[in-house]
C-alpha cells in the first residue's frame, strides 16, 4: 500500500478531547490487516536505514507501533515507560506537558553503550514526550539520531524541536491544524 492509502485509513475524530480539536485516531489503521502491515513495512524500512540496533516506543501507541517494527526487523524492542511501570530499579526523566508535568523511565540495562536506538511512535504533536524520551535514552548511553512516526502535526512544532536537539524526524503523514 502507498502512504496515501495508508493516509486514508486514519480516522479523524472532530472536537476530541476538546471542541475545536480534530484528533487523529490511529485505531482504523491498526485494526486494517494490510494497513497496519504496510504501515510497519514502511517505518521498518525507515528504521534500517537509520542503521537501527534496538527500538524504543513511548506508553501507549509506541509500543503498538514501536514492538511491531521491531519484530519486523528481527531488532529488540525498548519500552518507555510512565513511572512505576517497571519492575526494576529505573531511569527516570521529568518533562514538561501544555498543563503541568509528567515523568518517563526506562530499565537502564535495556541499552548497551553506544547503541543506536531509533524512537518510533504514532504521532508527534509539540514533541514532548519525544524529546524527553531522547534525552532519557542518551542519557543512559544510548544513541539517538531519528525518530520516526506515522502521523506529523506540522502545524504543533514537535517535528522541529526534535530536529534542533539533532534528531532526523521522518513520518509516514502528515496533517494540518491540531
Amino acid at each position: 500500500m502507498t502512504k496515501d492509502e495508508i493516509k486514508a485509513l486514519v480516522r479523524t475524530v472532530p472536537d476530541f478531547p476538546a471542541k475545536g480539536i480534530l484528533f487523529r485516531d490511529v485505531t482504523t489503521l491498526i485494526r486494517h490487516d494490510e494497513g497496519f502491515a504496510a504501515c510497519i513495512a514502511h517505518l521498518a524500512r525507515m528504521a534500517q536505514a537509520a542503521g537501527a540496533d534496538l527500538i524504543a516506543g513511548m506508553e501507549a501507541r509506541g509500543f503498538i507501533f514501536g514492538a511491531a517494527v521491531a519484530a519486523h526487523m528481527r531488532k529488540g524492542f525498548v519500552p518507555v515507560r510512565k513511572p512505576g511501570k517497571l519492575p526494576v530499579r529505573t531511569v527516570g526523566i521529568d518533562y514538561a506537558l501544555e498543563y503541568g508535568r509528567d515523568r518517563l523511565e526506562i530499565d537502564p540495562g535495556a541499552i548497551g553503550k553506544g547503541d543506536r536506538v531509533v524512537i518510533v511512535d504514532d504521532l508527534i504533536a509539540t514533541g514532548g514526550t519525544a524529546l524527553a524520551a531522547t534525552e532519557l535514552l542518551r542519557g543512559a548511553g544510548a544513541k539517538v539520531d531519528h525518530a520516526l512516526f506515522v502521523i506529523d502535526l506540522p502545524d504543533l512544532h514537535g517535528a522541529e524541536r526534535l530536529r534542533g536537539a539533532g534528531v532526523t524526524v521522518e513520518a509516514l503523514m502528515d496533517f494540518p491544524g491540531h
